[in-house]
Parts: structure tokens; sequence; C-alpha cells
């Protein structure tokens, strides 16, 4: 069997370490208490820095949050974020007039382009009982030609993304959820028609897998040229053909040979990013992801000028009534709505 499969093996901080043409992956986990009227902490906020507390305290975070945790209005343009929300829920509003709430398995594509604004906030609608939040939120290049598409929102509702349970011979499960691109007979939705994803030869996909103990599953090869990275994020050893790794790790593999996957003793879950690489000059500053350094000048200058559309909404950090349901009202007026609120 192959031994050299495994390319690189780095320990998963803050951000997690990404490949091109993935810019930025975080894990948001949050054991938030029961929610106020306000749908804020139902508790003391002493001790904490109120609009940049990332402590983790008591094993949970405000963020940006002053009220309601969470991220309130910011820019970005020249790239996608694909928030991928595991546990709890999301209240979105954004400056060509979206809004959503979102979450319990649901993810949220957005198209960045050439300029929006939006926050994201985390809405604690539970008063009686503790509100867990798990987020992964991935920020995915655009190529030069789309930098200054039009933003564009998009809903991948739990519901309908695919999944797969795949049961080994000794019959245990391997859950493969399909977010973006192809793999095992998935097919991931469709994803924004300027994302990079949406090229045919990309060879994007975002999958996560859930491991029974002692499980196996195979990962198939990859097309040529593209980079393939694992996130072994829960659990606690996992074998890739045969190259035993421990948990907490981002692992670079070789995405031409098909990888055979084979779990410890206990579960384990992990994250799948890959794509063909842009390969095009990258210029960032916070928000802004361009091309050149003069480019990035110009995303500061256009948003001084034109706010990227302006702020349509009352606050900075709007959320909605702890009785709406899963939800999105696009820019067009286009309302999808969800019976309830997700599990």
């Amino acid at each position: 069997m192959t031994t050299n499969i495994l390319i690189k093996r780095q320990p998963l901080g803050f951000p997690w370490p990404t490949l091109d043409p993935f810019l930025f992956c975080v894990h948001h986990n949050d054991a938030y208490p029961r929610g106020n009227a306000a749908l804020g902490p139902d508790t003391s906020l002493a001790g904490r820095n109120i609009g940049q507390d990332f402590s983790g305290k008591d094993g949970w975070s405000m963020y940006h949050g002053e009220v309601v945790a969470g991220f309130p209005a910011h820019p970005h343009r020249g790239f996608e974020t694909v928030t991928i929300v595991r546990e709890g829920l999301i209240d979105h509003s954004d400056s060509v007039g979206a809004t959503a709430r979102f979450g319990g398995g649901d993810v949220q594509w957005l198209t960045a382009g050439k300029g929006i604004v939006h926050c994201e906030m985390f809405p604690l609608v539970n008063a009686d009982r503790p509100n867990p939040t798990e987020l992964f939120q991935i920020w995915l290049n655009l190529p030069a030609k789309s930098k200054m598409a039009e933003p564009h929102f998009t809903m991948f509702w739990h519901e309908a993304i695919p999944r797969l349970r795949h049961a080994d011979a000794n019959g245990k499960t391997t859950l493969v959820t399909c977010i973006a691109g192809t793999v095992s007979g998935l097919q991931g939705l469709p994803p924004p028609p300027d994302s990079w994803a949406s090229e045919a030869t990309s060879d994007l996909a975002i999958l996560t897998l859930k491991m029974e103990p002692g499980a196996r599953w195979t990962l198939p090869a990859a097309h040529a040229g593209t980079r393939r990275q694992l996130y072994f994020f829960k659990g606690s050893k996992l074998s890739l053909a045969g190259q035993t790794v421990d948990v907490a790790q981002a692992l670079e593999v070789d995405s031409s040979q098909a990888i055979e996957l084979v779990n410890g003793d206990a579960e384990a879950e992990l994250l799948l990013l890959q794509g063909r690489p842009i390969g095009e000059p990258v210029a960032q500053y916070g928000p802004f992801v361009m091309n050149t350094q003069a480019e990035i000048e110009k995303a500061f200058s256009d948003y001084r000028r034109t706010q990227f559309g302006g702020w349509p909404w009352g606050a900075p950090d709007p959320v909605h009534a702890a009785s709406q349901g899963r939800f999105a009202r696009h820019a067009d007026g286009r309302v999808e709505q969800r019976d309830s609120l997700a599990d």
C-alpha cells in the first residue's frame, strides 16, 4: 500500500489552515446558556471584552456581539463565505436587502463579489434550556474574472442536502454529507453561478463525515491537480491508508489516490475541503480579498464612498423573533419558508 498519501499534517488552531482555493476556515462551537428576552445569554457578561470577546469563558464567546452573540454588520469583497450550521441558529441580514434564519444542518453560500455588508447573529431562542451553537465558516476565493460579480446568496436547506450512509463489511457506518461537489454517487446542490465551484474543472468539494467506532470508508480519488485537506476535529485516532493520526489535525493528502479511512475506538467527525487551485495572486486585507494591493485600496475607497449599497436595517445586529422559524427572504423579494425551527 502507498505510504506517502499523507503530504502534511498540522494542528488545528484558530483559524484552521487552508489550501488554495480556500482562504479561511473556522470552527465555532459554543455552549451558550438559555436565552433572555433579547435573545442574548441569560447571564452576566461581566469579565468579557464586549465587542471583541473570543475568550471562550464558560464555554462560549460573544464575538463582536454586545447583546446577542455573533458578528454585527461588516463588509466583504472578492470572495465567498460558506456557513455550515451544525447546531443552533444564525440570523442573517445584508446590504442588498436579504434576510434569513437558518440552522440545524442548513448551509448558506454567500458570494460577496463586488461588495456586500452582512451580519451573522446567533439568537438564543430557547429561554428554558441551553442553546448550543456549532458551525463552520469557510472562505472560498473568487477568480479575478468574478471578483466584481453581483452579490448573491443561496440557501441549502438541510432537508435537501445529499447524504449517504455507508455500511462496511462489519456493519459499521459512515455518514457522508455532500455540501458541494461529487463523491460516491452523491452530487451536491448547485453552487452560486459566479463561484469557483461552478467551474466545470474546479473539482471543488465540501464534505462532512461522521464515522462510527471501527468504521471503514474509502474516499475516492479526485481529478489531477486537485488539492485535498481533511480536518479531523472529533474522535481519537484515525488510520489513512495505514498511517495513524491523532485527532485535532489538518491533513493534506494526495488526492490522486483513493484513501481508505479506518476509524479508531471513538466516534469520529471530519470536514473535507478540496479543489483545483485558482493559482492567482492573493492580496488580502481584513474582509477584502483581491489580486493586487491597488485593488485592495480601491475596495476600501469604494466602501467608504458607497457602503456597498448602504444598510437598510435599523440596527447593525438585527435578530428575528424567538418564534420565527427557518426562512430566507432574498433581495428580489422571493421567500423560502420552512415550517418550524430546525431540530
